[in-house]
């Protein structure tokens, strides 16, 4: 039986469009499989093994996720590099950006005659405001200039504390360039003497709270010495000097080299300061001093440029000429020499013109002698009272006529002298003027013999017998810090501070020894101390810490307890870490069982150049004063 012809067709379509769909299927699945077998290649060899590839007909869909943009459109480049950018899909992730990590937060403050910059960056919640009417409140008289940038972070540990310390230290300081950073203060500054140095840093150490880090750089730059003076004698029991300046240590070097052949009987420094009229000052000085010795007895006396040498009563006049000659012909061209030699005395002396002053140690000022006429006397008894105080001042002295022409002139310089000692005696007669008395601070008797070389002129005598004494301790000054660590240690090395088995809670045997150690912090007022706790290495570090860190708070909050004021104290536990002994022992474990008590001392601070520094250079025309040496070797916190 014939099929219809028209079932015959449609068979013949079924099967020829079977057969065509099915090589269509064949030939877009080896499409698929090569684009997807040839993008995936070219990824693996650009190292993204990361992305998924997908083929879906002519398309080719990449999914996975880059670690950041760049990688993703390097991906999306390798796979267009197969097939056609238009059928490559993207739908890659890109891996969320991790936050990011805040800035150094810093503020440099610099302080000068031109008033106060504030440069660095600080946080947003920082109460930019108040600190600027801080800062203007220590400055009225002088322009802040606010440089700083801001960065939206939160306050980092230890700013505000760094902050707040750095703007009550400047309040000290007139002077000054403050780094202030989280925990960390660093202080560079101008001391006029050594002394305000050691009391700018003690009381800057004291003022810092216990978790901040402080640096100090305190110079105390030479004074000026003016006039620039030297004054040494020689007399039956040696050779001593009045005052001595030198340039630099060469120098003092040098001269005391020579009046240590001269006989010299006492240890003396000179002063190094600037102002010397000469570089060959300590040549003159030396050439100076041995031709006194040369001579024998006497003074030699040099202000400036101007050298006085007074040789003593009955010299050999031949022995004079010649060593004053041979020193006139040695001198540097810029000195100028004066030589004295008394004359013998021919007859008895009727009693010169005299002026004395006694100032005793109660601060009472008598006045006695000669004076020219009412007009000077007044002038002489308005300036003493004026210089030791109108209610001290009893004046005794007589109008006589035919004193010397100079004769106001010493008795005002030496009752300028006299004022500068704590009591004394004061004698003036025309050919000499005689200052006996205690002082209080070692450089008076320098300053006085300047004084008196600058005032008296060329060619004239005096002579000083002023004698040193420490000046007494105010009752309320609180003792050194060092001394206070020390006596502290004492106590423990006697009787050590001990804890229950395995607990902070201290042993009752002890706590005499705490008792002992509170007496002498509430002497020493507030010190910087860290109170630190230790473990032998027995059991987990961990704990050992952990214990170490207990029995540090415990001992603080002993403290505490018996009213001692801990604010500048801090408590930290170092475990096994710093042992002093064996913990092989049983003796060396119970000596790394401890609690001590250490003083957080000033770091050095390292002189670098700022941005401030420059502004700085700007703003003056002198050069920064050198960073004293000494200045660097503050200790390391003990940590």
């Amino acid at each position: 039986m014939r099929l219809p012809y028209f079932f015959a067709v449609a068979l013949i379509f079924l099967v020829s469009a079977s057969l065509c769909l099915l090589a269509a299927s064949y030939a877009v699945t080896k499409v698929e499989e090569s684009s997807e077998f040839a993008v995936r290649r070219a990824l693996d060899l650009k190292g993204h093994d990361w992305a998924e590839v997908q083929s879906d007909g002519l398309r080719v869909v990449l999914t996975g996720t880059a670690t950041d943009e760049a990688t993703r459109f390097n991906a999306l480049t390798a796979a267009g590099t197969e097939v056609d950018t238009s059928r490559v899909i993207d739908e890659m992730e890109v891996a969320p950006t991790s936050q990011l990590s805040a800035p150094r937060f810093s503020a440099e403050i610099l302080r000068n005659d031109s008033g106060i910059s504030i440069i660095g960056l600080i946080p947003a919640s920082e109460d930019r405001e108040a600190l600027m009417d801080r800062l203007n409140d220590l400055d009225s008289g002088g322009p802040v200039s606010d440089l700083m940038e801001t960065a939206d972070y939160p306050k980092p540990k230890g700013w505000d504390d760094a902050i707040s310390y750095a703007v009550e230290t400047l309040n000290r300081l007139q002077r000054a360039k403050i780094s202030a950073s989280p925990g960390l203060v660093k202080i560079t500054a101008i001391a006029d003497s050594q002394q305000e140095k050691e009391q700018l840093e003690q009381s800057l150490t004291r003022a810092a709270p216990p978790s901040l880090r402080i640096g100090l750089s305190i110079s105390a730059p030479r004074p000026v010495i003016t006039p620039f003076t030297l004054r040494y004698l020689i007399d039956e029991e040696g050779g001593n000097f009045d005052a001595c300046s030198a340039q630099d240590e060469e120098a003092r070097e040098t001269i005391v080299a020579a009046a240590q052949d001269a006989s010299l009987t006492e240890p003396y420094s000179c002063t190094i300061g600037l102002g010397v009229p000469s570089p060959r000052w300590p040549e003159a000085a030396a050439l100076s001093i041995r031709a006194l010795a040369e001579i024998g007895q006497g003074s030699v006396t040099i202000s400036d440029a101007d050298i006085t040498l007074a040789a003593a009563a009955g010299t050999e006049a031949g022995v004079f000429d010649r060593v004053i000659g041979e020193l006139e012909n040695a001198l540097p061209e810029v000195f100028a020499l004066h030589a004295i030699l008394p004359e013998p005395e021919t007859e008895t002396q009727t009693g010169p013109p005299e002026f004395s002053v006694t100032r005793s140690p109660e601060g009472l000022v008598q006045m006695r002698g000669r004076l020219g006429d009412e007009t000077l006397r007044d002038m002489v008894d308005s300036y003493a009272r004026a210089a030791f105080g109108s209610e001290q001042v009893h004046t005794a002295a007589r109008i006589a006529p035919d004193l010397p022409a100079d004769w106001p002139v010493r008795v005002l310089t030496g009752l300028e002298a006299l004022s500068q000692l704590h009591n004394g005696a004061l004698t003036v007669t025309p050919d000499d003027l005689v200052l006996s008395g205690v002082t209080h601070d070692p450089k008076t008797r320098a300053y006085i013999a300047g004084l008196l070389s600058e005032k008296l002129g060329d060619a004239q005598e005096y002579t000083l017998s002023i004698t040193f004494q420490e000046p007494p301790e105010p009752e309320d000054k609180l003792p050194d810090p060092e001394v206070c660590e020390e006596r502290i240690a004492e106590v423990q090395a006697s009787s050590k501070i001990a804890f229950e088995p395995g607990s902070a809670t201290v042993a009752a045997d002890s706590r005499d020894t705490v008792n002992q150690i509170a007496d002498i912090l509430r002497e020493c007022g507030p010190i910087r101390l860290e109170i630190q706790g230790h473990t032998d290495s027995q059991g987990r570090e961990e704990m050992n810490q952990q214990l170490s860190q207990s029995r540090a708070q415990s001992i603080l909050n002993e403290l505490r307890g018996r009213r001692v004021p801990t604010a500048s104290y801090t408590a930290v536990g170092y475990g096994e870490t710093q042992p002093i002994a064996d913990n092989d022992t049983e003796e060396g474990r119970e000596e790394n069982r401890r609690i001590e008590f250490r003083l957080i001392r000033p770091e050095p601070v390292a002189n670098s150049e700022t941005g401030l520094e420059a502004m700085e250079a700007e703003t003056e025309t002198s050069e920064d004063a050198p960073t004293d040496a000494d200045a660097s070797n503050a200790d390391a916190g003990d940590q």
